[in-house]
């Protein structure tokens, strides 16, 4: 009988530890998350002048972006100048099939020095979490996913801005989900508009020695419908794939004196088919102003 011995005990402490572990593994989290944030805040610096919107920046720029910064901006509200944003959804963890798993997440976003931290937390089996981290630092790109907070199962990161580097990638992320901070986008905040047709136009944005390019498509109503960058960086089998990727938002609504999408849906244009891996609604917004507010 003494094995029955061994199994009650292991019964009784592997919940014990598991517990253990999970509180252990948030704990070291929190502090890594409050490292990135803190060299986010770091490298902050103040937002191009105006610290206020004005229309008398959009004469020149092609028809659908006007139309857009009319739709979604006010007359002479401030700049946005870092952001809090909660998101709840669902993550696909499957590189080739669909395997979605629910998802919480918190991201601190800073305007200048583009710079975002994602924190995620993807359910990936009962008692079990993927914690990642996903930052533009600094021009700087990382990705680093671990289970429990404690078990990396991933660490990418680099400055690199040569194309495919993972800093690009993470620079592309923070320029498509400016449809949250749009007064990102003004030229004023050092983007270049280029005009395509009355529904789509292209726009670069430059950090550094870095500069990505996306083409960016609006609604009947003025609103951001959908983003794209026509060669991104996907990681396959361990490997840099450059591949399509998609950004599409849904569901509008006025946040102070802006109006943003709280739904979106991002995927990979693969030749096997569009792949979505990240389905997401907006929980809360928390913005920061150029004048202080």
């Amino acid at each position: 009988m003494v094995w029955l011995k061994w199994v009650l005990v292991v019964l009784v402490t592997l919940p014990v530890v598991t517990v253990t572990l999970m509180a252990w593994g948030a704990s070291v989290w929190r502090a890594s998350t409050g490292g990135l944030v803190q060299r986010l805040e770091a490298a902050r610096v103040a937002p191009m002048p105006p610290r206020y919107h004005s229309a008398r920046e959009l004469p020149g720029l092609p028809g659908p972006v006007q139309r857009f910064f009319r739709t979604v901006l006010t007359e002479g509200q401030p700049i946005v100048a870092a952001v809090n944003v909660e998101h709840h959804g669902m993550f696909n963890m499957s590189e080739t099939t669909d395997r979605w798993k629910p998802f919480t997440s918190r991201q601190r976003v800073v305007t200048r020095r583009p710079g975002f931290v994602w924190d995620g937390k993807v359910a990936a089996a009962p008692g079990m979490a993927v914690r990642v981290h996903d930052a533009y630092i600094a021009g700087e790109g990382m990705l680093r996913p671990a289970i429990v907070g404690l078990f990396t199962l991933a660490d990418l990161r680099g400055a690199d801005p040569e194309e495919g580097g993972i800093a690009q990638g993470e620079l592309m992320r923070f320029f498509a989900e400016a449809a949250w901070y749009p007064t990102a986008l003004l030229p004023s905040q050092g983007v270049r508009w280029e005009p395509m047709d009355e529904r789509t136009a292209r726009a670069t944005m430059t950090d550094g020695d870095l500069s990505v390019t996306l083409t960016f498509g609006f609604a009947d109503d003025g609103t951001m419908a959908s983003v794209r960058a026509e060669s991104r960086g996907r990681t396959v089998g361990g490997k840099i794939v450059m591949t399509p990727w998609e950004g599409r938002w849904s569901n509008p609504q006025a946040q102070g004196v802006m109006q943003v999408p709280m739904s979106g849906e991002v995927a990979w244009l693969t030749p096997q088919g569009r792949k979505p891996y990240w389905r997401g609604t907006i929980r809360k917004l928390e913005y920061e102003f150029a004048d202080g507010r």
